[in-house]
């Protein structure tokens, strides 16, 4: 696909959750449909979506189908069987490309890829063993973190090691799956950048915006975050560093913690990113609208913030705040469409514009 697409082209949307979701609304807004291919049942966007298959992505029939009646295809989520991407790549463009999707599906090699670019990393090793682990402890110490090293996501697949002692019972929550240990960061706090990176090569970050997690999942992002001149300067310098490494086409999220030896990478996202929510009442151009921009050829809007805004995520029964929350005039709810509330399940966001940018 070398020009841009035009009004009433379909893009095809690899998973149908909340992100595919605020997707299909921001190309819905560009003249596109979008095309849901996601296995579970009503899924949250295939409530905005032009068409959705529901099929298992082991059925490369179903995937054929899709990708016929799709102009280029993009994903909402990371953990696509390799075999699904191989087949649709014959057939359309995916982007971003699966390079990102290689790197960022695994933990050792996305460690790996940030190091070889000279960006700080926690100190980490390869563990699948007892003995292996016991030999990574020796060197990275603890207190440490245990993570498998792939389909691990909001505080899933992760045992923490306080002493040596809990290796065994942390090797055991991992299942038998390859893992990371990582050691500790001594950060006062973690912040991430949204950039975005066109076919041609243009690059674009917002502003970077401060995060807090509860019990492993993103609670709220904050901007402005707390950042001097040159360490809001050198986060978004490394992260076009890596889109353009990746010769990255879309969205990313890039996690950082702040220590005072400098940003230190926690790890990448190949696709459009809860700490972005923000940008959706921040920005003229949320990252949403950027991400389908650049996938569709177009070129970058400007992400420019011209408000402060605190994006609290709406977990489980905090949806239940929403009558009190309606009642607020600087607060722009985002609800997810989801039937069922569980513990740990984002059920929306709330953006809250706090002041106008001076």
């Amino acid at each position: 696909m070398n020009k841009p697409l035009e009004t009433g082209a379909t893009i095809g949307i690899l998973g149908g959750g909340q992100l595919g979701r605020m997707l299909s609304v921001a190309a819905s807004r560009l003249g596109f449909k979008c095309h849901i291919f996601e296995p579970g049942a009503n899924p949250p966007a295939g409530d905005v979506a032009a068409h959705v298959t529901r099929a298992n992505y082991e059925d490369l029939e179903a995937l054929t189908a899709f990708a016929q009646e799709v102009d280029v295809i993009t994903y909402e989520f990371e953990n696509i069987p390799t075999e699904a991407l191989d087949h649709l790549e014959k057939l359309r463009p995916i982007r971003p490309n699966r390079r990102a999707l290689q790197v960022s599906q695994d933990r050792i090699t996305e460690k790996d890829f940030l190091s070889e670019l000279g960006l700080k990393t926690a100190p980490y090793a390869a563990v699948q063993t007892l003995d292996e682990l016991n030999a990574a402890l020796e060197t990275i110490g603890t207190p440490s973190i245990l993570k498998t090293r792939r389909f691990g996501y909001d505080g899933k697949g992760q045992a923490r090691l306080k002493s040596n002692d809990d290796a065994p019972s942390a090797l055991e929550d991992m299942a038998g799956a390859p893992s990371v240990l990582e050691g500790f960061i001594d950060f006062t706090h973690e912040v991430s950048v949204i950039g975005a990176r066109s076919a041609d090569g243009q690059v674009s970050c917002f502003d970077p915006g401060e995060n807090v997690h509860r019990d492993g999942i993103l609670y709220t992002t904050t901007v402005p975050a707390r950042l001097t001149a040159s360490q809001r300067m050198d986060a978004v310098l490394l992260t076009a560093n890596i889109l353009n490494a990746l010769d990255y086409v879309g969205v990313m999220g890039v996690e950082l913690f702040v220590t005072p030896q400098g940003l230190i990478v926690n790890e990448i996202a190949p696709r459009v990113h809860n700490s972005g929510h923000w940008t959706q009442e921040g920005c003229v151009i949320d990252q949403f609208e950027q991400h389908i921009r650049a996938v569709a050829g177009w070129p970058l809007g400007d992400g420019t913030r011209h408000a402060d805004v605190e994006m609290l995520n709406l977990i489980g029964n905090d949806v239940e705040q929403i009558p009190t929350i309606a009642v607020e005039g600087n607060a722009a709810i985002h609800l997810y469409g989801k039937a069922e509330v569980k513990a740990g399940r984002k059920m929306g966001h709330v953006n809250r514009v706090v002041t106008k940018k001076s």
